[in-house]
């Protein structure tokens, strides 16, 4: 089965007191889910913004993106006209604001044929899900 995941659940697998670790860990090895590309960079802005109550320095978090995800997952883009399309559709889906980084999210899942997404933000997910579009799952 062909899944998806989003940066929560990338992190969650790098954070090993995260109450996803473990599942999300399992996740990354099990299926080599597909991820937006844009993800590695929520991951980077994770890790080195304090966030998580501790700041990595970019070549730690880069180095850490490199080994602990990069071997586990697959990359997938929206080209423009995807991403066109998708800003055409939101207001359709009550996609406002900082919500499309979530559309697109979603939006590259449903490219890819994605039967499940993913992530710890289910609630935003499933407020812009709709049929046709992968399954939402906490990891």
């Amino acid at each position: 089965m062909i899944i998806a995941v989003d940066s929560s659940v990338l992190i969650a697998s790098l954070i090993g007191n995260d109450s996803s670790h473990k599942t999300s860990v399992s996740l990354l090895e099990k299926h080599k889910p597909y991820v937006l590309r844009h993800a590695l960079l929520e991951t980077f802005s994770t890790l080195t913004g304090g966030k998580l109550g501790f700041r990595m320095s970019a070549d730690q978090a880069t180095e850490l993106i490199q080994e602990s995800i990069l071997p586990w997952v697959k990359t997938v883009d929206l080209d423009d006209a995807e991403l066109i399309e998708t800003m055409s559709i939101s207001q359709n889906r009550g996609v406002r604001g900082g919500a499309i980084y979530d559309f697109i999210h979603l939006r590259a899942a449903h490219k890819v044929g994605a039967k499940r997404f993913y992530t710890k933000d289910v609630n935003d997910f499933k407020s812009i899900q709709r049929n046709g579009d992968p399954e939402i799952f906490h990891p």
